[in-house]
Protein backbone atom coordinates (compact mmCIF):
# COMPACT_ATOMS: atom_id res chain seq x y z
CA UNK A 1 0.00 0.00 0.00
CA UNK A 2 1.13 3.47 -0.59
CA UNK A 3 0.67 7.16 1.00
CA UNK A 4 -1.70 9.37 -1.63
CA UNK A 5 0.53 12.85 -1.72
CA UNK A 6 -2.83 14.57 -1.25
CA UNK A 7 -3.42 13.41 2.30
CA UNK A 8 -0.31 13.78 3.23
CA UNK A 9 -0.20 17.38 2.69
CA UNK A 10 -3.76 17.76 4.46
CA UNK A 11 -2.28 18.42 7.91
CA UNK A 12 0.20 20.52 6.25
CA UNK A 13 -2.31 22.40 4.02
CA UNK A 14 -5.40 22.99 7.18
CA UNK A 15 -2.88 25.47 8.83
CA UNK A 16 -4.70 29.46 7.98
CA UNK A 17 -1.36 30.67 6.74
CA UNK A 18 -0.71 28.02 4.28
CA UNK A 19 -1.77 28.98 0.77
CA UNK A 20 -2.63 25.57 -0.52
CA UNK A 21 -2.56 25.01 -4.62
CA UNK A 22 -1.84 21.10 -3.60
CA UNK A 23 -5.43 19.49 -2.76
CA UNK A 24 -8.06 19.26 -5.71
CA UNK A 25 -10.81 20.55 -3.63
CA UNK A 26 -13.51 22.74 -5.43
CA UNK A 27 -14.17 25.95 -3.18
CA UNK A 28 -17.59 24.80 -0.83
CA UNK A 29 -17.96 28.78 0.36
CA UNK A 30 -19.97 29.67 -2.82
CA UNK A 31 -22.66 27.13 -1.57
CA UNK A 32 -25.95 29.31 -0.01
CA UNK A 33 -26.00 28.18 3.66
CA UNK A 34 -29.21 29.16 3.23
CA UNK A 35 -30.00 26.45 0.79
CA UNK A 36 -28.41 23.98 2.83
CA UNK A 37 -30.42 24.48 6.04
CA UNK A 38 -33.29 24.84 4.44
CA UNK A 39 -32.82 21.24 2.83
CA UNK A 40 -31.41 19.66 6.24
CA UNK A 41 -34.52 21.15 8.17
CA UNK A 42 -36.91 20.13 5.76
CA UNK A 43 -35.15 16.35 5.97
CA UNK A 44 -35.53 16.95 9.61
CA UNK A 45 -39.38 17.53 10.09
CA UNK A 46 -40.52 15.16 7.21
CA UNK A 47 -37.44 12.29 6.84
CA UNK A 48 -35.12 12.05 9.64
CA UNK A 49 -35.81 8.31 10.86
CA UNK A 50 -35.57 6.96 7.22
CA UNK A 51 -32.23 9.80 6.56
CA UNK A 52 -30.76 8.03 9.90
CA UNK A 53 -31.15 4.68 9.25
CA UNK A 54 -29.61 1.98 6.68
CA UNK A 55 -29.90 1.68 3.36
CA UNK A 56 -29.60 -0.52 0.33
CA UNK A 57 -26.14 -1.21 -1.14
CA UNK A 58 -27.09 -0.13 -4.38
CA UNK A 59 -27.92 3.28 -3.29
CA UNK A 60 -31.86 5.00 -3.19
CA UNK A 61 -33.58 5.25 -6.43
CA UNK A 62 -33.98 8.80 -6.09
CA UNK A 63 -30.51 9.63 -5.62
CA UNK A 64 -30.13 7.53 -8.95
CA UNK A 65 -32.91 9.83 -10.43
CA UNK A 66 -30.42 12.97 -9.25
CA UNK A 67 -27.06 10.61 -11.26
CA UNK A 68 -29.30 9.99 -14.48
CA UNK A 69 -29.92 14.02 -14.53
CA UNK A 70 -25.99 14.52 -14.31
CA UNK A 71 -25.17 11.95 -16.70
CA UNK A 72 -28.37 13.16 -19.09
CA UNK A 73 -26.70 16.78 -18.79
CA UNK A 74 -23.40 15.23 -20.76
CA UNK A 75 -25.82 13.25 -22.97
CA UNK A 76 -25.10 9.51 -21.54
CA UNK A 77 -28.55 7.36 -20.66
CA UNK A 78 -27.56 4.73 -18.71
CA UNK A 79 -30.07 1.97 -16.99
CA UNK A 80 -30.98 2.57 -13.72
CA UNK A 81 -30.08 -0.91 -13.01
CA UNK A 82 -26.37 -0.47 -14.04
CA UNK A 83 -25.83 1.97 -11.37
CA UNK A 84 -24.42 1.69 -7.70
CA UNK A 85 -23.91 4.89 -5.48
CA UNK A 86 -20.89 5.24 -3.91
CA UNK A 87 -18.81 6.82 -0.86
CA UNK A 88 -17.74 9.14 -2.96
CA UNK A 89 -15.70 8.71 -6.89
CA UNK A 90 -12.69 7.10 -4.64
CA UNK A 91 -14.90 4.32 -3.53
CA UNK A 92 -15.72 3.50 -6.91
CA UNK A 93 -12.20 3.38 -8.03
CA UNK A 94 -11.67 1.22 -5.25
CA UNK A 95 -14.19 -1.43 -5.93
CA UNK A 96 -13.48 -1.32 -9.26
CA UNK A 97 -10.20 -2.35 -8.18
CA UNK A 98 -11.67 -4.86 -5.85
CA UNK A 99 -13.11 -6.35 -8.32
CA UNK A 100 -11.44 -6.84 -11.20
CA UNK A 101 -7.42 -6.42 -10.01
CA UNK A 102 -5.60 -9.92 -9.45
CA UNK A 103 -1.67 -9.63 -7.77
CA UNK A 104 0.40 -9.37 -10.45
CA UNK A 105 -2.31 -7.78 -13.73
CA UNK A 106 -1.85 -5.50 -15.76
CA UNK A 107 -3.60 -2.03 -15.61
CA UNK A 108 -3.19 0.54 -18.24
CA UNK A 109 -3.50 4.30 -17.33
CA UNK A 110 -1.91 7.18 -18.49
CA UNK A 111 1.10 9.35 -17.76
CA UNK A 112 0.61 11.14 -15.73
CA UNK A 113 -2.43 10.06 -13.89
CA UNK A 114 -4.37 11.30 -10.96
CA UNK A 115 -2.61 10.43 -8.10
CA UNK A 116 -5.12 8.72 -6.07
CA UNK A 117 -5.18 6.14 -8.42
CA UNK A 118 -1.88 5.10 -8.19
CA UNK A 119 -2.11 3.89 -4.45
CA UNK A 120 -5.71 1.73 -5.41
CA UNK A 121 -3.99 0.26 -8.18
CA UNK A 122 -1.04 -0.66 -6.04
CA UNK A 123 -2.52 -1.67 -2.58
CA UNK A 124 -4.41 -4.40 -5.04
CA UNK A 125 -0.66 -5.78 -6.12
CA UNK A 126 -1.66 -4.57 -9.88
CA UNK A 127 1.33 -4.02 -12.13
CA UNK A 128 0.62 -0.58 -13.54
CA UNK A 129 1.43 0.14 -17.04
CA UNK A 130 1.66 4.26 -17.99
CA UNK A 131 0.96 5.75 -21.73
CA UNK A 132 2.01 9.01 -22.39
CA UNK A 133 -0.06 12.07 -22.42
CA UNK A 134 0.23 15.35 -24.50
CA UNK A 135 -1.66 18.14 -25.47
CA UNK A 136 -4.68 15.97 -26.75
CA UNK A 137 -4.73 13.16 -23.98
CA UNK A 138 -3.43 9.82 -23.78
CA UNK A 139 -1.59 8.86 -26.44
CA UNK A 140 -3.42 6.45 -27.90
CA UNK A 141 -0.88 4.64 -30.67
CA UNK A 142 1.19 4.12 -27.77
CA UNK A 143 -1.55 2.46 -26.38
CA UNK A 144 -1.82 0.04 -29.03
CA UNK A 145 1.83 -0.55 -29.21
CA UNK A 146 1.54 -1.87 -25.22
CA UNK A 147 -1.32 -4.18 -26.43
CA UNK A 148 0.48 -5.71 -28.60
CA UNK A 149 3.29 -6.06 -26.66
CA UNK A 150 1.13 -7.59 -23.30
CA UNK A 151 -0.38 -9.65 -26.27
CA UNK A 152 2.67 -11.08 -27.23
CA UNK A 153 3.75 -12.00 -23.62
CA UNK A 154 0.26 -13.92 -23.12
CA UNK A 155 -0.84 -11.21 -20.92
CA UNK A 156 -4.41 -9.27 -21.01
CA UNK A 157 -4.85 -6.03 -19.22
CA UNK A 158 -7.69 -6.37 -16.46
CA UNK A 159 -8.62 -2.64 -17.66
CA UNK A 160 -7.57 0.92 -18.98
CA UNK A 161 -8.23 3.88 -16.35
CA UNK A 162 -8.58 7.16 -18.15
CA UNK A 163 -9.67 10.57 -16.96
CA UNK A 164 -10.35 12.03 -20.48
CA UNK A 165 -11.65 15.47 -19.77
CA UNK A 166 -9.63 18.11 -17.98
CA UNK A 167 -7.33 15.14 -16.82
CA UNK A 168 -6.39 15.43 -13.32
CA UNK A 169 -3.31 16.36 -13.17
CA UNK A 170 -2.44 17.39 -16.20
CA UNK A 171 -5.46 19.11 -17.17
CA UNK A 172 -5.44 18.05 -20.81
CA UNK A 173 -8.25 16.57 -22.83
CA UNK A 174 -8.87 13.78 -24.51
CA UNK A 175 -9.65 14.13 -28.71
CA UNK A 176 -12.30 12.90 -29.84
CA UNK A 177 -10.66 11.18 -32.52
CA UNK A 178 -8.75 9.37 -29.67
CA UNK A 179 -11.76 8.63 -27.62
CA UNK A 180 -13.40 7.21 -30.56
CA UNK A 181 -10.31 4.82 -31.10
CA UNK A 182 -9.96 3.85 -27.69
CA UNK A 183 -13.65 3.25 -27.72
CA UNK A 184 -12.87 1.04 -31.20
CA UNK A 185 -9.90 -0.87 -29.46
CA UNK A 186 -12.07 -2.10 -25.99
CA UNK A 187 -14.94 -3.29 -28.83
CA UNK A 188 -11.85 -5.14 -30.65
CA UNK A 189 -10.09 -6.74 -28.16
CA UNK A 190 -13.00 -6.67 -25.42
CA UNK A 191 -11.27 -4.57 -23.23
CA UNK A 192 -12.60 -2.59 -20.49
CA UNK A 193 -12.42 1.07 -19.98
CA UNK A 194 -12.44 2.71 -16.83
CA UNK A 195 -13.70 6.06 -17.31
CA UNK A 196 -13.29 8.71 -14.47
CA UNK A 197 -14.85 11.89 -15.37
CA UNK A 198 -15.64 14.22 -12.23
CA UNK A 199 -14.49 17.72 -14.06
CA UNK A 200 -16.83 16.72 -17.52
CA UNK A 201 -19.29 19.84 -16.73
CA UNK A 202 -16.60 22.41 -15.30
CA UNK A 203 -15.64 23.11 -19.08
CA UNK A 204 -14.75 26.74 -19.52
CA UNK A 205 -14.05 27.13 -23.28
CA UNK A 206 -14.03 24.95 -26.15
CA UNK A 207 -16.87 22.57 -27.72
CA UNK A 208 -17.84 19.63 -25.26
CA UNK A 209 -17.00 16.20 -26.16
CA UNK A 210 -18.56 12.87 -25.69
CA UNK A 211 -17.94 10.78 -22.72
CA UNK A 212 -16.43 7.60 -23.43
CA UNK A 213 -19.56 6.09 -21.69
CA UNK A 214 -21.60 7.95 -24.32
CA UNK A 215 -19.42 6.78 -27.27
CA UNK A 216 -19.31 2.90 -26.22
CA UNK A 217 -22.88 2.76 -24.70
CA UNK A 218 -21.93 0.65 -21.57
CA UNK A 219 -20.45 -2.46 -22.73
CA UNK A 220 -16.97 -2.60 -22.43
CA UNK A 221 -16.77 1.46 -20.35
CA UNK A 222 -17.47 1.70 -16.89
CA UNK A 223 -18.02 5.14 -15.55
CA UNK A 224 -17.04 6.72 -12.38
CA UNK A 225 -18.80 9.90 -11.52
CA UNK A 226 -19.13 12.15 -7.94
CA UNK A 227 -20.96 14.94 -6.76
CA UNK A 228 -17.75 16.12 -5.23
CA UNK A 229 -16.94 18.54 -8.04
CA UNK A 230 -20.06 20.08 -9.11
CA UNK A 231 -22.18 20.07 -5.73
CA UNK A 232 -19.72 19.07 -2.00
CA UNK A 233 -17.01 16.76 -1.42
CA UNK A 234 -18.47 16.28 2.16
CA UNK A 235 -20.83 14.57 1.48
CA UNK A 236 -19.05 11.87 0.16
CA UNK A 237 -21.52 10.98 -2.15
CA UNK A 238 -20.28 9.27 -5.78
CA UNK A 239 -21.01 6.51 -8.38
CA UNK A 240 -19.67 3.99 -10.61
CA UNK A 241 -21.75 2.61 -13.57
CA UNK A 242 -20.65 -0.80 -14.99
CA UNK A 243 -22.36 -3.84 -16.95
CA UNK A 244 -24.25 -6.39 -15.15
CA UNK A 245 -21.71 -8.96 -15.08
CA UNK A 246 -19.35 -6.37 -13.53
CA UNK A 247 -21.41 -4.51 -11.07
CA UNK A 248 -22.99 -7.71 -9.35
CA UNK A 249 -19.24 -8.33 -8.04
CA UNK A 250 -19.23 -4.60 -7.12
CA UNK A 251 -22.39 -4.52 -5.17
CA UNK A 252 -20.76 -7.26 -3.37
CA UNK A 253 -17.30 -5.65 -2.64
CA UNK A 254 -19.36 -2.53 -1.56
CA UNK A 255 -21.51 -4.68 1.38
CA UNK A 256 -17.77 -5.99 2.57
CA UNK A 257 -16.43 -2.57 2.85
CA UNK A 258 -19.63 -0.07 4.41
CA UNK A 259 -22.71 -2.10 4.23
CA UNK A 260 -24.37 1.45 2.44
CA UNK A 261 -23.49 4.60 1.28
CA UNK A 262 -24.44 7.48 3.88
CA UNK A 263 -28.31 7.68 3.76
CA UNK A 264 -28.27 11.42 4.92
CA UNK A 265 -26.11 12.46 2.26
CA UNK A 266 -28.08 10.99 -0.43
CA UNK A 267 -31.71 12.61 1.02
CA UNK A 268 -29.54 15.74 1.12
CA UNK A 269 -28.59 15.09 -2.82
CA UNK A 270 -32.24 14.50 -3.40
CA UNK A 271 -33.51 17.40 -1.82
CA UNK A 272 -30.81 19.59 -3.64
CA UNK A 273 -31.70 18.09 -6.95
CA UNK A 274 -35.52 18.46 -6.22
CA UNK A 275 -35.02 22.38 -5.90
CA UNK A 276 -34.14 22.52 -9.62
CA UNK A 277 -31.43 24.65 -9.84
CA UNK A 278 -28.02 22.24 -9.53
CA UNK A 279 -27.17 23.67 -13.19
CA UNK A 280 -27.43 27.07 -12.19
CA UNK A 281 -24.88 26.46 -9.51
CA UNK A 282 -22.39 24.49 -11.94
CA UNK A 283 -22.37 27.22 -14.49
CA UNK A 284 -21.62 29.87 -10.95
CA UNK A 285 -18.43 27.29 -9.94
CA UNK A 286 -17.46 27.41 -13.96
CA UNK A 287 -17.53 31.22 -13.73
CA UNK A 288 -15.69 31.58 -10.86
CA UNK A 289 -12.75 28.79 -12.10
CA UNK A 290 -12.58 30.06 -14.73
CA UNK A 291 -11.64 33.60 -13.30
CA UNK A 292 -9.12 31.84 -11.42
CA UNK A 293 -8.30 29.93 -13.43
CA UNK A 294 -6.70 32.81 -15.76
CA UNK A 295 -5.14 34.45 -12.26
CA UNK A 296 -2.71 31.18 -12.62
CA UNK A 297 -2.03 31.40 -16.14
CA UNK A 298 -1.24 35.26 -15.55
CA UNK A 299 0.79 34.63 -12.66
CA UNK A 300 3.17 32.24 -13.99
CA UNK A 301 3.75 33.92 -16.81
CA UNK A 302 5.14 36.61 -14.59
CA UNK A 303 7.06 34.79 -11.87
CA UNK A 304 8.16 31.26 -13.61
CA UNK A 305 11.28 31.06 -15.66
CA UNK A 306 11.72 31.37 -18.83
CA UNK A 307 12.09 27.16 -19.23
CA UNK A 308 8.91 26.54 -17.63
CA UNK A 309 5.94 25.11 -19.51
CA UNK A 310 2.67 24.35 -18.02
CA UNK A 311 -0.93 23.30 -19.17
CA UNK A 312 -3.89 26.08 -20.05
CA UNK A 313 -6.63 23.77 -19.51
CA UNK A 314 -10.28 24.28 -21.01
CA UNK A 315 -11.50 23.10 -17.79
CA UNK A 316 -11.63 21.05 -14.86
CA UNK A 317 -9.36 22.47 -11.62
CA UNK A 318 -5.62 21.81 -12.16
CA UNK A 319 -3.02 23.17 -14.25
CA UNK A 320 0.47 20.96 -15.31
CA UNK A 321 3.55 23.04 -14.78
CA UNK A 322 7.21 21.38 -15.85
CA UNK A 323 10.45 23.26 -14.31
CA UNK A 324 13.82 22.55 -15.86
CA UNK A 325 15.21 19.39 -15.52
CA UNK A 326 17.43 19.85 -12.91
CA UNK A 327 15.01 20.91 -10.65
CA UNK A 328 13.09 18.41 -8.07
CA UNK A 329 9.83 19.33 -6.88
CA UNK A 330 9.81 17.25 -4.05
CA UNK A 331 12.16 19.06 -2.92
CA UNK A 332 11.29 21.80 -4.15
CA UNK A 333 7.68 21.84 -1.70
CA UNK A 334 9.72 21.38 1.61
CA UNK A 335 11.26 24.81 0.74
CA UNK A 336 7.80 26.14 -0.77
CA UNK A 337 6.34 24.92 2.64
CA UNK A 338 9.11 27.33 4.64
CA UNK A 339 7.44 29.72 2.77
CA UNK A 340 3.85 29.01 3.81
CA UNK A 341 2.52 27.94 0.17
CA UNK A 342 1.67 23.82 -1.29
CA UNK A 343 1.52 22.12 -4.42
CA UNK A 344 1.63 18.09 -5.32
CA UNK A 345 5.26 17.26 -6.75
CA UNK A 346 4.75 15.41 -10.18
CA UNK A 347 6.59 12.49 -8.95
CA UNK A 348 2.97 11.65 -7.12
CA UNK A 349 1.64 11.25 -10.63
CA UNK A 350 3.67 8.07 -11.92
CA UNK A 351 4.69 5.07 -10.43
CA UNK A 352 8.24 4.88 -12.07
CA UNK A 353 9.66 8.02 -10.34
CA UNK A 354 8.82 9.94 -13.67
CA UNK A 355 7.84 13.78 -13.26
CA UNK A 356 10.56 14.95 -11.15
CA UNK A 357 10.80 18.33 -12.89
CA UNK A 358 6.58 18.84 -12.33
CA UNK A 359 3.83 19.86 -10.45
CA UNK A 360 0.34 19.66 -10.07
CA UNK A 361 -1.46 23.61 -9.06
CA UNK A 362 -5.13 23.44 -8.32
CA UNK A 363 -6.90 26.89 -8.73
CA UNK A 364 -10.37 26.19 -7.27
CA UNK A 365 -9.60 26.47 -3.64
CA UNK A 366 -8.57 29.50 -3.40
CA UNK A 367 -9.04 33.41 -4.22
CA UNK A 368 -7.43 35.22 -6.84
CA UNK A 369 -5.55 36.97 -5.13
CA UNK A 370 -4.07 33.86 -2.82
CA UNK A 371 -3.66 32.12 -6.30
CA UNK A 372 -1.09 35.35 -7.54
CA UNK A 373 0.47 35.47 -3.96
CA UNK A 374 0.90 31.51 -4.28
CA UNK A 375 3.07 31.62 -7.41
CA UNK A 376 4.52 34.23 -6.63
CA UNK A 377 5.62 32.72 -3.38
CA UNK A 378 6.92 29.40 -6.20
CA UNK A 379 8.41 31.54 -8.46
CA UNK A 380 10.89 32.54 -5.59
CA UNK A 381 12.12 29.36 -4.66
CA UNK A 382 12.45 28.45 -8.17
CA UNK A 383 14.03 31.52 -8.73
CA UNK A 384 16.74 30.44 -5.74
CA UNK A 385 16.86 27.30 -7.42
CA UNK A 386 18.08 28.33 -10.99
CA UNK A 387 20.19 30.83 -9.36
CA UNK A 388 22.17 27.95 -7.43
CA UNK A 389 22.70 25.90 -10.70
CA UNK A 390 24.12 28.74 -12.47
CA UNK A 391 26.13 29.59 -9.98
CA UNK A 392 27.21 25.79 -9.81
CA UNK A 393 27.31 24.98 -13.57
CA UNK A 394 28.68 28.52 -14.60
CA UNK A 395 25.64 28.83 -16.91
CA UNK A 396 24.10 32.45 -16.32
CA UNK A 397 20.29 32.06 -15.60
CA UNK A 398 17.32 33.42 -18.20
CA UNK A 399 16.60 37.41 -17.37
CA UNK A 400 13.39 37.40 -14.38
CA UNK A 401 10.22 36.65 -16.32
CA UNK A 402 8.75 39.99 -14.78
CA UNK A 403 11.44 41.38 -16.54
CA UNK A 404 10.38 40.29 -19.86
CA UNK A 405 8.18 42.07 -22.09
CA UNK A 406 4.45 40.80 -23.41
CA UNK A 407 6.11 38.20 -25.88
CA UNK A 408 6.45 36.54 -22.70
CA UNK A 409 2.60 35.16 -22.60
CA UNK A 410 3.86 32.86 -25.64
CA UNK A 411 5.30 30.99 -23.17
CA UNK A 412 1.80 28.97 -22.65
CA UNK A 413 2.36 25.42 -24.64
CA UNK A 414 -0.90 23.41 -24.46
CA UNK A 415 1.40 20.33 -23.03
CA UNK A 416 4.84 19.24 -23.10
CA UNK A 417 4.84 16.90 -26.10
CA UNK A 418 6.80 13.71 -26.35
CA UNK A 419 6.18 12.55 -29.92
CA UNK A 420 4.25 13.04 -32.66
CA UNK A 421 1.00 10.94 -33.95
CA UNK A 422 -0.93 9.25 -31.22
CA UNK A 423 -4.48 7.95 -32.77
Amino acid sequence: MRSSAMRDLMAVTARPEVISLAGGLPDTSTFPPQTFAAQMTRIAQESVAEALQYGPTEGFEETVDCILQVMGAEGMLPDPEDVIVTTGGQQAIDLIGKTLIDPGDAVICEAPTYPGAIPVFCSYQADVIQVECDAEGMRIEELEGVLEKLSAEGRRPKFVYSVPSFQNPAGVTMSLERRRRLVELARQRELLVVEDNPYGLLRFGGEALPPLYQLDGGDFVIYVGTFSKILSPGIRLGWAVAPPPVMEKVVLGKQASDLCTSTLTQYFVREYFAAGSWREYVESLVEIYRCRRDAMVDALRRHFPPQATWTEPEGGLFIWATLPDYIDTGDLLAKALRDDVAFVPGQAAYVDGRGRSSMRLNFSAVGEDEIREGIRRIGKVVAEQVELYGALTGERPAAPVQARDAEAAENVVPFRKTGEGGG
